[in-house]
């Protein structure tokens, strides 16, 4: 296991073990048990045992003492730190401030995408240089995210342009510490999770100074949210924009409940539509006949670069083949490629026992129960032989239900998958309408790329490309 986790493929080795048990039973193996630091856990790719994990059981299942445990330091007990009534209370006050109203507000993102357009000049011959375009969607997506909850976006993309000098020096040392611990602390929540019950061995004296930083970061727009509550510019307006935690203030002044909820959103979705754009974009460079097809159908849908039309929620949502590429992309490369529950109580998970592996298994209080939504959307059983290959085509007729989960499934699903949907969609309409040609460069050519695995997924070496400018842009 650590070495798969070391070669970047920890994901595809449980795929394999899967296939090995499979052959040496003679018969299917989509459950199996397994020894993680002398506990005994267990391991499921079978959708049926997922929808028991998630929604049929889930108040047998928990996150459990060990993950809440783990993610504390960093997330509080927010949203995705918590369980049982703490959970129910996170949930009913942050899912109001995803309405569709809130999360659709484009123009805002256009700043964002304008600022990475600025990252990728175009020489003489129309083609920007070999750029690791990951990179830049993660700025990206920091920039827009501490926007949309913070009210000021901290604008990583454009101090990168100016070489580390935003604004002032002392705001720019603040908000490079703030997105370098950001983005650090995650690998330790990865490390803790990792050791189970013993997580606290990876949170050193380095992961509790991240924790720090990124408490002190939000800490200062908290405490500006409170203050605001009941002046001039907390008054209704048809120009005041949505900041996420002013809305979230009116509804509490506790600093604490502040600063863990609105962490638990930025790190949670910040990072899952980085690294959709960041598949997505590896996966069409790597198959230009569907980029060929969906530069065509953004063209026809939303216009050219420079005169573009129509792009909104409804729009984005309704170009068809537009999303079913996302959909394909999910599935091949799901953001959160593993998770799992630990049993409240005793309890079965539906199939994976007996002879036949179609019988229930007895699940004991405090078991962990791993599943793999990564092994599940690659079955080949489930998707077909050419379930491996990236085919948005697929989605013209499959309408999978506990078989395709990008976004969890149950109580728990993802109340910002709308909001990363969106973004990303978004994001690829303007990218696609300004570049007319896209080349895999580096380890974006390697037939199947490491994996970085920290709470969510990403390519690991990066994602290399250059792109060739459309005739019809002049303004770049």
């Amino acid at each position: 296991m650590m070495a798969a986790q070391k070669a970047g493929r920890f994901p595809a080795y449980l795929r394999e073990r899967e296939e090995v048990l499979s052959e040496s039973q003679k018969r299917p193996v989509h459950t199996m048990r397994l020894s993680i630091l002398g506990n005994e856990a267990h391991f499921t790719s079978d959708p049926k045992n997922i929808q028991a994990l998630l929604a049929t059981q889930f108040k047998d299942f928990g996150l459990g003492s060990a993950r809440i445990g783990n993610f504390g330091p960093l997330m509080g007990d927010g949203i995705f730190a918590s369980d049982g009534k703490r959970w129910e209370h996170s949930r009913a006050l942050l899912r109001p401030q995803f309405a569709r109203d809130n999360i659709s507000n484009l123009e805002l993102e256009e700043v964002h995408v304008q600022n990475m357009m600025q990252a990728l000049p175009v020489n003489a011959d129309g083609w920007v240089d070999e750029t690791n375009v990951q990179l830049l969607f993660f700025r990206l997506t920091l920039d827009s995210s501490t926007e949309f909850l913070f009210g000021e976006s901290i604008d990583t993309q454009l101090a990168a342009l100016r070489g580390g000098e935003a604004g002032a020096a002392a705001a720019w040392k603040d908000e490079k510490v703030f997105g370098t611990a950001i983005d650090s602390s995650q690998s330790y929540l990865f490390k803790g999770a990792r050791f189970g019950n013993y997580y606290w061995m990876a949170h050193d004296k380095h992961f509790k100074k991240l924790c720090k930083d990124v408490h002190n970061f939000a800490d200062y727009y908290v405490d500006k949210a409170i203050k605001a509550q009941g002046s001039e510019k907390r008054r209704p307006s048809l120009t005041r924009k949505f900041v996420f935690l002013e809305e979230l203030a009116a509804q509490t002044q506790d600093p604490v409940e502040l600063r863990t909820q609105v962490l638990n959103i930025l790190i949670a979705g910040r990072d899952t539509t980085a690294c959709l754009l960041s598949w997505m974009l590896l996966l069409l460079a790597k198959n230009p006949d569907v980029f060929e097809k969906l530069r065509e159908t953004v063209i026809h849908d939303f216009g050219n670069y420079e005169n573009p039309r129509d792009i909104t929620f409804v729009s984005l949502k309704d170009c068809q083949y537009l999303q079913h590429c996302l959909n394909e992309a999910l599935r091949v490369y799901p953001v959160v490629p593993m998770d799992g529950r630990r049993a409240l109580t005793d309890t079965t998970i539906p199939r994976g026992g007996g002879a036949d592996g179609l019988s229930p298994i007895f699940i004991p209080k405090g078991t962990d129960v791993s599943y793999s939504v990564y092994v599940m959307h690659r079955r080949k059983d489930i998707w077909g032989e050419d379930a491996d290959e990236f085919k948005p085509s697929r989605w013209t007729s499959k309408r999978p239900s506990w078989e395709y989960l990008p976004f969890n499934g149950g109580p728990r699903i993802c109340i910002g998958q709308q909001f990363a949907l969106t973004e990303a969609s978004y994001v690829m309409v303007r990218l696609l309408q300004r570049f007319d040609k896209i080349e895999p460069t580096g380890s974006t050519l390697d037939p199947e790329p490491k994996m970085r695995l920290t709470l969510t997924c990403c390519p690991a070496d990066g994602v290399w490309v250059r792109m060739r400018q459309a005739k019809d842009v002049t303004s770049h």
